[in-house]
C-alpha cells in the first residue's frame, strides 16, 4: 500500500446505517465500517430520525475507520463527500442544531401539502414526471409551516439531512443540484427556484427558509473543521465536496456516468435510474431532472414498490425460512420448470404500482393457477413477475426515446444467480455487476476524487475505480418465450385495474 498515494473518504447516510468507506485512486477500499441508527414511527404514517444520532454513529465509524489506517494515508486523505437520503428534513437555528427530530424521506404526513402542490399545475411540475411526492421535501416544508408554526418561525434554515451533515463538516450552508432538481423543484435551465410556484402553495417567504445556494455535485464546500481534523489526525487541507441522494450518488459507485446503461438497485424495493443527453418527458417516469449529477445530462428513474419483500413473503408464509438457506432450497426446485410457470403469471403489485402505471391502488395477482401447480411454480412466477416488471420499465424508456443497452446491478439481489438470470433473459439485457457492492460509499470517493482534481470528470474517475465482478447475460430462447409472457401480464393488469380501484 503506497503512503504517498492519494485516497478519498466516502460517507454513505442511508436509512438504517452510516457507512464510511476509504478507497485509493483506483477504488480499492482500504478501511470501511458501518454503524446503525433507529428510526421512530411516533404516528402512523410518521417516520423519524434524530440528527445527533447521525453524528454520533458517524464519528464511531469514522474513529474506526482511521484506526486501521496509517499516519500517512491518513494525511493522504483528499477529500471527503457525502451522500445520504433526500427529503429528509430537518429545521435548524443559526448555529446548526436541529430543533427538533428530523422527518425522514418515507414519512407520508404531507398528503394535504402534496395535493396543494400538484394542484397548482405549475409547469415546473414537468421536470418531476408531472407531479410532487408526498415523500418530497417541499410539502414537508410546508407541512411545519402549516402545523408547527413555532418550530417554523424559529427556524434559521429547513435543510437537507445532506446539507446538515456537510455543515458540520465544514461550517458552509450549502444544498446540492441532486436534491434540488430531483425532490425540490429547482429546475437549473429554467433559471432554478421559481418564486411564482412558492406563491401559489404559499411558501412566500421560501428564500429566508430554504438553502439557496445549489452547488453543484462534486463541488468543493470548503476545508474540513480543523477540530474534527484533529480529532481523527486527519490532513486539516482535506476538502469537502458536495455530494448528493445515495441512491443517484450510487449510479457513479456502479460505473453509470453517461447516457445508455440503467442503473439497478436491487434489493427490498428497486430503483432504476438512467441518464439522457435529451430532455425526454416521459408518461410514467419520474424526472427529467436537469442537471442532477453528470454536466449536461438529464436523469430519468423509475421504480419498483416490491420486489424482494414479494420474496420474503414468500419465504414467511410457506414457512420457509427455518430451513438453512431457503433460497438456495427454491432455487433448485425450480431448476427444471421452463419459463412462463407453465401458464402460471404473476402481478409484482403487492404495494401498488409506481413505474409505468402510477397506481397505487394495483394489487399483486397471481393468475392461470391449476391442480397441477406446485408451490415451486408459484416462486417461479413470483421472480418472473419483478423481472418483467423491470422489462415494463425499461420498454417505456425505450419506447419514448430513451434506449439501455445493458443494466448495472447492486443490491441483495445480484447475490441470487437463477433470479439475476430470470431478469436478464426476460428483459433481453446484460447484468453488469461490480466489484464493489456499496454502491453509495464508492459514488462519494468517485464524488470526492474529482472535486479534490484527481480526475477532471465523473466520467473519467468511474473508468478509473469502478471494476466489473462479472455480467449475466440474456439468454436469447428464454427472451422469446418472456415476450409470451409478458403480453400476457400486461393483458392482465389491463383487464382488472378497474376492479382492483374499488
Amino acid at each position: 500500500m503506497m503512503e504517498n498515494a492519494k485516497y478519498f473518504m466516502g460517507v454513505d447516510t442511508g436509512t438504517q446505517s452510516v457507512r464510511v468507506v476509504v478507497t485509493d485512486i483506483s477504488g480499492n477500499v482500504v478501511a470501511s465500517d458501518e454503524q446503525a441508527y433507529e428510526t421512530y414511527y411516533p404516528k402512523p404514517g410518521w417516520a423519524e430520525q434524530k440528527p445527533d444520532d447521525w453524528w454520533r454513529c458517524f464519528n464511531t465509524a469514522v474513529e474506526n475507520v482511521t484506526s486501521k489506517l496509517s499516519m500517512g494515508i491518513r494525511y493522504s486523505i483528499e477529500a471527503i463527500s457525502v451522500c445520504s437520503t433526500s427529503s429528509t428534513v430537518v429545521p435548524v437555528d443559526a448555529e446548526g442544531e436541529a430543533l427538533q427530530d428530523a422527518i425522514m424521506w418515507m414519512d407520508t404526513r404531507a398528503v394535504k401539502e402534496m395535493e396543494t402542490c400538484n394542484a397548482t399545475n405549475h409547469p415546473y411540475l414537468e421536470y418531476c414526471g408531472g407531479e410532487d411526492s408526498v415523500e418530497w421535501m417541499i410539502p414537508k416544508v410546508l407541512w411545519i409551516k402549516n402545523n408547527q408554526p413555532d418550530i417554523y418561525a424559529k427556524s434559521y434554515k429547513i435543510i437537507e439531512q445532506l446539507d446538515w451533515m456537510n455543515y458540520k463538516l465544514c461550517g458552509v450552508y450549502a444544498t446540492s443540484i441532486c436534491q434540488a432538481a430531483c425532490k425540490w423543484n429547482y429546475v437549473e435551465c429554467e433559471g432554478g427556484w421559481n418564486a411564482d410556484f412558492f406563491n401559489q402553495i404559499g411558501l412566500e417567504d421560501y428564500a429566508d427558509k430554504l438553502v439557496l445556494d445549489v452547488k453543484h455535485v462534486g463541488e468543493p464546500l470548503g476545508k474540513i473543521d480543523k477540530a474534527f481534523a484533529e480529532k481523527y489526525d486527519l490532513n486539516p487541507n482535506m476538502m469537502v465536496v458536495e455530494g448528493g441522494i445515495d441512491a443517484h450518488i450510487g449510479m457513479l459507485g456502479m460505473g453509470v456516468a453517461k447516457a445508455g446503461k440503467l442503473a439497478m438497485i436491487m434489493g427490498t424495493s428497486f430503483v432504476q435510474l438512467c441518464f439522457s443527453d435529451k430532455k425526454l418527458v416521459l408518461d410514467g417516469i419520474w424526472g427529467p431532472y436537469n442537471n442532477p449529477i453528470v454536466p449536461d445530462l438529464w436523469l430519468l428513474e423509475g421504480g419498483q414498490i416490491s420486489a424482494g419483500s414479494i420474496v420474503k413473503w414468500f419465504m414467511r408464509e410457506w414457512d420457509l425460512n427455518k430451513l438453512d438457506n431457503p433460497y438456495a432450497h427454491m432455487n433448485a426446485m425450480i431448476e427444471e420448470i421452463e419459463p412462463g410457470a407453465e401458464g402460471l403469471v404473476a402481478l409484482d403489485f403487492f404495494q401498488g404500482n409506481r413505474t409505468p402505471y402510477k397506481d397505487p391502488n394495483a394489487k399483486g395477482v397471481i393468475y392461470g393457477l391449476t391442480l397441477s401447480h406446485t408451490k415451486a411454480h408459484i416462486y417461479r412466477a413470483l421472480l418472473e413477475s419483478v423481472a418483467l416488471g423491470t422489462k415494463n420499465i425499461i420498454d417505456n424508456f425505450e419506447s419514448q426515446g430513451c434506449p439501455i443497452d445493458s443494466i448495472v446491478g447492486c443490491g441483495g439481489v445480484t447475490k441470487d444467480a437463477t433470479w439475476m438470470q430470470i431478469i436478464a433473459d426476460a428483459t433481453g439485457k446484460p447484468i453488469i455487476v461490480t466489484v464493489d457492492p456499496s454502491a453509495g460509499g464508492l459514488g462519494c470517493c468517485i464524488v470526492a476524487s474529482v472535486g479534490s482534481g484527481a480526475y477532471d470528470n465523473f466520467e473519467e474517475a468511474t473508468k478509473g475505480m469502478v471494476k466489473e465482478a462479472y455480467c449475466v447475460e440474456p439468454n436469447p430462447d428464454h427472451y422469446e418465450k418472456y415476450q409470451k409472457v409478458f403480453n400476457t401480464y400486461v393483458e392482465i393488469y389491463d383487464q382488472l385495474k378497474d376492479t382492483m380501484a374499488k
